[in-house]
């Protein structure tokens, strides 16, 4: 092989090499930053009679048959968090929704290896509170079962994302 031959294998070489590297640092770089966020517009006025459809469809949660009627989740007001670092701290909980993550802008910041920077989100449905998870690494479970469309979430039944367990109370 000539000396021309081996130059350009090196530089290919090193070339592919820098590629891999820059590639790293901006995998880090999204999830330990997030990507940047436009905000959009806010209309002027929505009408009342408006509604918006949902993303996916609600799964209901099989829940044990018992003589009294199940509490809606409709009934929550308050968010416990029951296990992680910051277990015993509740939160009132808003109109509509609250976001759960390690971004500062989200209304619930978990700060550990395990959670997303956007990570999930509580809606106000109809029937109830319904968890969605935003496409997080390491998932959203309720009550043990890994959320993959939004899902209602029945009062006291625990929701774990990372290492925080939460559950929605009155």
């Amino acid at each position: 092989m000539g000396d021309l031959a081996l130059l350009l294998l090196r530089i290919a070489f090193l070339a592919i090499l820098w590629g891999f590297v820059f590639a790293i640092v901006y995998a880090l770089r999204s999830d330990l930053f997030g990507q940047k966020v436009r905000r959009m517009p806010q209309p002027a006025a929505a009408s009342p009679l408006q509604q918006t459809a949902p993303a996916a469809p609600i799964a209901a949660v099989p829940r044990a048959k018992s003589s009294t009627p199940p509490a809606s989740s409709l009934d929550a007001r308050r968010l416990v968090i029951t296990s992680g670092s910051k277990e015993g701290l509740e939160i009132d909980l808003p109109d509509e929704q609250i976001t759960i993550g390690r971004s500062s802008e989200s209304g619930l910041v978990i700060r550990d290896d395990y959670t997303s920077t956007h990570h999930a989100r509580l809606l106000k449905w109809a029937e109830g509170w319904v968890v969605q998870d935003l496409d997080s690494t390491n998932g959203t479970f309720l009550d043990g079962v890994r959320v993959v469309v939004p899902t209602q979430i029945p009062l006291n039944t625990p929701v774990k994302i990372g290492t925080t367990s939460f559950e929605l109370r009155r």
